[in-house]
């Protein structure tokens, strides 16, 4: 009985600092984030009543869900190719193309969509080789729209598509594949019936990765975007730089959050603990 007693305590003991810091740095400024949004005093839930009522507030909320529900589609239909294509490669060159994956993760995200805006611009790389080329005769319009939103998103999110989808493709047997050829399978079937459900963990948490990122996206609809791809992320750092609407801000900011604590209990009940285990 002391013999438990003590390991109890020892463990307790080491738990005590990561639920403290979890405690001070996470659950304490949301639970002040919530009581701002809300007032301090009195209960007032008009913030809330605004996002619903407002037509400026849902447009961005809908445009938000939108471009990540679009950045996650094709961040899940790349990742996927490119992780089945590394999957496939020598163990010397799929280590030479995971590094190249990973390398982005070195880059700061303002420096990268920099680079987008280089290469998007009226005068950028592909307006340039279009027009020397002969191909057009105006610069295409390329930045501050959706279309340079999203590619840039995908750019900086497509790693966290590729690399769980690449650990659930490498989790495979080899025999599995081997046996459904020996039955007669063809390539396309074995993929259907053996390799693609078995990826489904690892796709899925690609899918959850991809979407809820890109819900907090803000320097790239700033910089990209301009004013008619706002966020909510950008509608956020408006109210408490511009307009110092601060419990505004957190309204949007709970609201948020709420949505991506909501995403990732429907992606749970979904999935069963053991299988999402399994693709991390």
């Amino acid at each position: 009985m002391s013999r438990y007693l003590g390991s109890y305590g020892a463990t307790a003991a080491l738990m005590a600092l990561p639920a403290a810091f979890l405690g001070v740095f996470f659950l304490l400024p949301i639970a002040g984030s919530i009581a701002q949004s809300v007032g301090s005093t009195a209960l007032d839930f008009s913030h809330y009543r605004r996002l619903v009522e407002v037509p400026l507030y849902r447009s961005v909320f809908l445009r938000t869900f939108e471009v990540a529900l679009i950045v996650c589609a094709i961040c899940l239909i790349v990742g996927y190719l490119c992780a089945y294509f590394i999957a496939s490669l020598d163990s010397k060159w799929r280590t030479i193309a995971i590094g190249l994956i990973s390398f982005p993760f070195m880059l700061s995200v303002l420096v990268r969509n920099y680079v987008w805006m280089l290469i998007l611009q009226d005068t950028g790389l592909i307006n340039r080789l279009l027009v020397d080329s002969g191909l057009i005769f105006q610069p295409l319009e390329l930045m501050y729209n959706r279309f340079a939103v999203v590619v840039a998103m995908v750019n900086m999110l497509l790693p966290y598509a590729i690399l769980p989808i690449l650990s659930s493709l490498l989790a495979i047997p080899r025999e599995l594949k081997t046996a459904s050829s020996s039955l007669g399978a063809s390539e396309m079937r074995t993929f259907i019936r053996v390799t693609l459900p078995l990826t489904v963990p690892g796709a899925a948490v690609a899918v959850l990765l991809t979407f809820i990122m890109g819900l907090g996206f803000y320097i790239t609809p700033a910089m990209l975007g301009g004013t008619r791809e706002m966020m909510v992320a950008n509608l956020i750092a408006f109210n408490v730089k511009e307009v110092l609407n601060w419990s505004l801000a957190f309204a949007l900011s709970t609201s948020l959050l709420a949505s991506t604590l909501i995403l990732y209990m429907i992606y749970r009940a979904l999935l069963p603990e053991a299988t999402v285990l399994k693709a991390v």
